[in-house]
């Protein structure tokens, strides 16, 4: 069995941030970048699988420019069997990573797809419903447990009103949640022997994708995390306040 975890390279979330000149797009001098947390949460539980019954694969693929093959790194130093780069020269939305995706999973032929629910920096939680749909497979988003048997997947996912329980038949795309597990801290060995492992690169254009943009980003906005607390005498008060001074009602 071969399971492939997607990720993507992030900016790192307990830092702050700026904006470019023009407001339109994040100011990435001096940034520092991670792998999206809800994607690494999907690779712990694929070695968690694979540590279940050895005789999976984990390969994890990231599409992006050429710094991101540290993030890649990490993956490999977390147990990674073996990683793909999909060189791209600027980010894709995420019909287009869906699309690049789509052209891995035709190479590599997994048996499921597991990957973050979303990414932290756009949090368009698309790229894996997109990929589903595109590949005309099973899919489970927002999964909080999973198990492998007989060629199938039994997931648990967390609604509104409880646990829902289904069973897919692989190949299946997997979206996983916050509190499926506690990703693993790779040691220092671990990071040392993944610099020597070697990094499958691809050329977007080798995948014979043609990009078509589907989001043009005209505008981003740094907001303010300061809270101004008051107390109030009364609901009618606060009625007051929402509609005339904070205008969200």
């Amino acid at each position: 069995m071969k399971i492939l975890v997607p990720t993507k390279r992030v900016p790192d979330p307990d830092q702050r941030v700026k904006t470019t000149a023009d407001g339109r797009a994040i100011d990435t001098d001096g940034l520092s970048f991670v792998a999206n947390p809800f994607d690494l949460i999907a690779l712990e539980e694929a070695l968690r699988l694979r540590e279940n019954d050895g005789a999976i694969e984990v390969v994890t693929v990231g599409i992006g420019v050429e710094d991101y093959e540290k993030e890649l790194r990490t993956t490999l130093a977390m147990g990674a069997d073996r990683a793909i780069l999909v060189e791209a020269d600027a980010e894709l939305d995420p019909w287009n990573v869906a699309s690049a995706l789509k052209a891995v999973v035709t190479r590599e032929r997994p048996d499921l797809v597991l990957m973050g629910k979303q990414a932290v920096d756009d949090d368009s939680n698309q790229a894996g419903q997109f990929l589903a749909a595109m590949l005309d497979w099973p899919q489970a988003t927002f999964i909080s447990k999973i198990a492998l048997a007989d060629g199938a997947a039994t997931i648990d996912r967390e609604t509104d009103a409880g646990i829902e329980s289904a069973s897919l038949k692989l190949p299946a795309v997997v979206t996983v949640d916050l509190r499926l597990n506690e990703p693993r801290y790779a040691s220092m060995l671990q990071i040392m022997k993944a610099k020597k492992k070697p990094i499958e690169r691809i050329a977007l254009s080798d995948l014979g994708l043609a990009v078509e943009p589907r989001i043009e980003m005209v505008g981003v906005e740094v907001l303010s995390s300061k809270r101004n607390c008051q107390m109030l005498s009364s609901v009618d008060e606060l009625i007051q306040k929402l509609r005339d001074e904070a205008q969200v009602i």
